[in-house]
């Protein structure tokens, strides 16, 4: 059950990072709305966390965290705001999801 806590709580990483990408672009009161999904976002990722780490190895826990977050930055940055797709920056995300999946086997 903590590893499912640790997915959710990266994937809210992922949404509060969506939302800031979000507020940048907006005005006005939508510039409000996306910096208050920023603050759910955040609050329920550390909460969520905090949950986690307490059965799992900090060390592994906030690695696998930021791990999902990155990754999953990387692609909303890529699916939803345009960037550009590399072969460096594919290449990258690749190895950092192949280590996210190492410390979830060498953990227990």
């Amino acid at each position: 059950m903590s590893w499912i806590i640790l997915v959710i709580a990266g994937l809210c990483e992922v949404a509060f990072a969506f939302c800031l990408g979000k507020a940048k672009e907006a005005t006005g009161n939508e510039m409000y709305l996306w910096y208050a999904g920023f603050l759910v976002s955040l609050i329920m990722s550390m909460a969520l966390l905090i949950k986690a780490t307490q059965n799992l190895p900090i060390g592994t826990a906030y690695g696998v965290w930021t791990g999902i977050g990155a990754v999953g930055t990387v692609l909303v940055g890529i699916i939803v705001f345009k960037e550009p797709i590399t072969f460096l920056r594919l290449f990258f995300i690749t190895t950092l999801i192949l280590s996210i999946i190492g410390l979830k086997v060498v953990s227990h």
